[in-house]
């Protein structure tokens, strides 16, 4: 694992334990509601979510479909283990780096992840791996935050994106749709639902 994803791990691995108590807020008024809209997209049998975290997805799962989440914060995943069995959740979790997905290619219906890469430090990198791994005629589906289209607000994050890296390790100033649409995906739109920076991505292999 490279330096910067040690760092960011590291940080991951601290902020566990508390993490769903820091974004409870957040996560009742705005995105809780987003994660309905993002499952809701879900196609096929087998998923792959990255970046599971503590687990704020499971409730979303799709009964019928074969489950597969990773993480690479092994404290984070422990959040999602022990949550895993209290909820009785059918999931196959992994101590993972999205930039170096240990899956053959062409192995998921759906990928899926729900801010992710902010957190990722080469996220092209990842975003490619993701491709790699999803089937053909698959899907990426992603809500993510990402660098606001009006100058003034951009200014301002790009101002203060290395306090918000240095606290928590997550970038507030990523350009994630040019990302991905770098990553040769034969589709990529943004739901007409989303906002100057939460953005529900799709992306179609």
């Amino acid at each position: 694992m490279k330096p910067d994803s040690i760092v960011i791990k590291k940080r991951y691995d601290r902020l566990a334990p508390y993490f769903e108590g820091l974004e409870a807020v957040m996560e009742g008024l705005f995105f809780k509601n987003w994660r309905k809209r993002l499952w809701a997209k879900v196609e096929g049998h087998h998923i792959l979510e990255v970046g599971v975290g503590t687990g704020k997805n499971f409730d979303f799962y799709p009964v019928d479909a074969r489950m597969t989440a990773i993480d690479f914060s092994p404290e984070m995943l422990k959040q999602a283990t022990n949550k895993k069995a209290r909820k009785a959740v059918s999931v196959e979790l992994n101590l993972m780096d999205v930039q170096s997905l240990d899956f053959a290619d062409n192995s998921f219906d759906t990928i899926i992840g729900s801010f992710v890469f902010c957190s990722v430090p080469l996220p092209v990198k990842g975003l490619k791996e993701l491709y790699r791994v999803c089937k053909p005629g698959g899907q990426v589906l992603l809500l993510e935050h990402v660098l606001s289209s009006k100058p003034v607000i951009a200014k301002t994050m790009n101002f203060i994106n290395p306090a918000i890296v240095a606290l928590v390790g997550a970038n507030i100033n990523r350009n994630t749709v040019k990302n991905i649409k770098a990553c040769g995906f034969a589709l990529v739109r943004i739901d007409e639902r989303s906002g100057d920076i939460i953005k529900l991505i799709e992306a179609r292999k």
